[in-house]
């Protein structure tokens, strides 16, 4: 597995990565707004505004999401987003990364895999430790999270949507870039 940043090349495994959470009711942590767009070509538009200071949104900060190609078939089994510096809410209740793994493809390590693979990227940006966050009942994600070297460091409650939230923080000083 390696993650790469999306492109036009993987259109037709993104829509289809898309429809399988959809038809699952799944949320689609670590893809953006993926879940907006049934054409690729604008929401990869959207990700590069995201890429930037001068041009994310005002109430969100910049980040670079990446796509986990299986490297066997070329299949996306996973996203991930890594914001690159948090604000007030991200701080709080979403940290600096948010993945998901594609239902038909869980249970198979590829978020371990992904988050490993995204540290020294996250490193080499000059971040010394990195907050990741999962939901209380989200045990799969709070094992990735352990493993990854995650350190709790508390839980909160998300007051729009009521959500409540596992921090951790995992620090980089032993990650070779």
């Amino acid at each position: 597995m390696k993650l790469i940043e999306p492109s036009m090349e993987y259109d037709k495994e993104i829509q289809a990565y898309r429809r399988e959470f959809l038809e699952a009711g799944n949320s689609m942590d670590g893809c953006g707004p993926l879940r907006h767009y049934e054409n690729t070509a604008d929401w990869l538009a959207e990700l590069e505004l995201y890429k930037h200071p001068q041009t994310v949104p005002a109430d969100k900060v910049p980040a670079t999401g990446y796509l986990a190609v299986r490297e066997e078939d070329g299949r996306v089994v996973g996203m991930l987003q890594f914001r690159h510096c948090l604000n007030d809410y991200t701080e709080l209740y979403a940290g600096h990364i948010g993945y998901s793994v594609r239902p038909s493809e869980r249970r198979k390590g590829y978020a371990t895999e992904m988050l490993r693979a995204v540290l020294p990227i996250c490193k080499a940006k000059g971040l010394e430790r990195i907050l990741v966050c999962c939901k209380v009942e989200n045990e799969a994600s709070r094992r990735v999270i352990l493993k990854n070297g995650g350190v709790y460091a508390g839980t909160v409650t998300e007051p729009r949507r009521g959500v409540k939230l596992e921090r951790y923080w995992i620090t980089l000083r032993e990650i070779e870039n």
